[in-house]
């Protein structure tokens, strides 16, 4: 059997229910009473809070509103922010927001480019935009094919330039969100990144096997886990109103029961942090939730009850 062949039919062998629930006994905890919990962040050394904060909470934010959702995330104890240049003008809206706390944060972008020129010009705009000397963490963003894959590691690819860059000290941790198990998989098999951001969702993992066998590996390998679409119920029904969400490609969970269940069961994983939705109600929604201490790991039967209902849905992704 070819090699990618392989990966692929490793990635869909593995059933939901085999890794869940996880043990956390790897991860360092911190917890400090009205703050956010930290959790170790793989073999890097940091400590990140639970919940993420995503650049596209500010997008279209007025200066005065950006400054006071970073605030707002700063004083619940948020340490790990999330941006891209793809999210409108998040990145020009995020930077003299964070400005103030830039030492104290961990700080993460991304590029869609897939060329070591394209990711060149991208990461210095993003420094420039971000008001910052170097990115904690930086990630190729969105990884979807096994074309992507192949030229972002081939000769004059992106990731020259992500090596270059962390030689040069304007990146530390190199990283890559995916929305594809393949993609997801074979980065993992070809280079040894130190993180992974991926959708760990209820839905997807129960009712799309969607995430279980990307787990395994990039725990295996000791990633730093991020987690996308946490707070994601499934793909917007056809017709739905979407007006009171419009930062939200997908439908999100918006009662507090929900929006629980939905962080519980990402955390419940070997998860270092969820990034809500950028929607910034719902953002609060997620901070109040776990500044209240309320994302305790499910036990055995929570998770059958959260299985029962993802089967009940359509999930955003499956394999």
């Amino acid at each position: 059997m070819k090699r990618r062949k392989f990966i692929v039919s490793a990635a869909s062998a593995i059933p939901a229910i085999t890794l869940f629930p996880s043990d956390l006994s790897g991860m360092t905890r911190e917890s400090v009473r009205g703050k956010l919990e930290k959790r170790s962040l793989g073999k890097t050394g940091e400590m990140l809070s639970v919940i993420g904060f995503g650049g596209i909470v500010v997008m279209n934010a007025t200066p005065d509103d950006a400054s006071a959702r970073v605030k707002m995330a700063i004083d619940a104890g948020v340490n790990y922010f999330d941006v891209a240049p793809s999210y409108g003008d998040a990145e020009i809206k995020l930077g003299p927001a964070l400005e103030p706390f830039r030492k104290d944060v961990f700080l993460a972008c991304k590029t869609t480019e897939r060329t070591k020129e394209g990711a060149r010009k991208e990461l210095e705009q993003s420094l420039n935009n971000l008001r910052t000397s170097h990115f904690d963490l930086y990630q190729h963003h969105a990884v979807t094919t096994m074309e992507d894959v192949d030229t972002l590691l081939g000769a004059g690819g992106a990731m020259e330039t992500f090596l270059e860059a962390r030689t040069e000290g304007k990146i530390r941790f190199i990283g890559f969100s995916a929305h594809s198990v393949e993609a997801a998989m074979t980065l993992m098999e070809r280079f040894d990144f130190d993180t992974i951001l991926f959708p760990f969702n209820y839905a997807v993992w129960n009712a799309g096997n969607f995430g279980p066998q990307v787990m395994a590996r990039a725990k295996e390998k000791n990633m730093g886990i991020l987690a996308l679409k946490a707070m994601a119920k499934g793909p917007w029904p056809e017709g739905a109103d979407r007006s009171a969400y419009p930062k939200c490609w997908y439908e999100p969970l918006i009662s507090e029961e929900d929006i629980t269940m939905g962080l519980r069961f990402t955390l419940s994983h070997p998860v270092t942090a969820a990034i809500p939705p950028g929607d910034e109600t719902l953002f609060r929604h997620a901070l109040k939730i776990a500044v209240a201490d309320k994302l305790k790991p499910l036990d055995q039967s929570e998770m059958a009850s959260i299985r029962e209902k993802a089967l009940k849905g359509v999930p955003l992704f499956k394999v």
